[in-house]
């Protein structure tokens, strides 16, 4: 594995909660801090399955997709790297596969250094860097994948971290504009369409009280991010309904969209 650069020690801020670290604590990993926890034992049952339904989704796409013969990977917004992680589930398919992936907490890239292992014939690299610099996670990215070819891009459980002011819509455009016909976007958003009101904001006051955003978005506004490009069947839908070759999911009451698009 490449890494992105070295991280000191005393960058990791273990006194504020991370998206990252509360997502690893609803899926049951250890790699997260007290703040984390307290945070994920606030949040409802919905909030930890929903996590568990958005991770089995990546796990079928990236599959799905690294099945049509796409062999490079570009993930953002990694989070703690629990087994299976995204290179793990590519290369099973294509041992030669090559994957960037990029978060911008520090304890994820110490994590990712020491349990981020390649196949010989695949390439497995890591940047700190952060979705709101694009030509940086880019520019990185370009170094060891090759963008004359079909590039899969995943943003997985990240876009509804950042509010509108943070302009998600270009940040996305601006990362789908570098890729080549045939790439592939695969993003997942959390959504209040599936939830009762009183729980859909009791997770984002939650996160607020935190120090994070949470901003749960509707359908229109989620169907956004895939602004002129291709679905792949079934299109947006919720967690357990994106199945391609695979049995279909027990369906579970959830609060995430998914969807899988081509870019033309």
């Amino acid at each position: 594995m490449t890494a992105g650069s070295d991280t000191p020690v005393s960058r990791i801020d273990t006194s504020r909660p991370h998206p990252a670290r509360v997502y690893d604590y609803l899926l049951g990993g250890k790699d997260n801090y007290l703040v984390d926890q307290e945070v994920g034992e606030k949040l409802p049952e919905v909030a930890r399955r929903a996590c568990r339904l958005n991770r089995a989704f990546m796990h079928r796409a990236s599959a799905w997709v690294a099945g049509t013969g796409v062999d490079q990977f570009l993930d953002i917004g990694t989070g703690i790297p629990t087994e299976p992680n995204l290179h793990q589930v590519v290369q099973a398919v294509n041992p030669a596969a090559r994957v960037v992936y990029t978060d911008n907490d520090p304890i994820v890239l110490r994590h990712a250094e020491a349990l981020l292992t390649s196949t010989p014939e695949g390439a497995t690299s890591y940047i700190e860097a952060d979705v709101r610099d694009p030509e940086t996670i880019l520019g990185h990215a370009r170094e060891i994948l090759d963008f004359s070819r079909p590039v899969a891009l995943s943003l997985i459980a990240l876009m509804h971290f950042m509010a509108d002011e943070e302009d998600p819509y270009g940040i996305t455009r601006h990362l789908v504009g570098a890729l080549p016909a045939g790439s592939y976007l695969m993003l997942s958003h959390g959504t209040a369409d599936f939830l009762p009101a009183e729980l859909s904001d009791r997770i984002s006051g939650t996160y607020r009280q935190g120090g994070m955003t949470l901003l749960a978005r509707n359908r229109a506004q989620v169907e956004r991010f895939f602004e002129g490009l291709e679905f792949v069947a079934p299109g947006l839908v919720s967690g357990p309904e994106w199945y391609k070759d695979t049995e279909a999911p027990e369906y579970e009451p959830n609060g995430v969209y998914v969807g899988v698009a081509r870019v033309r």
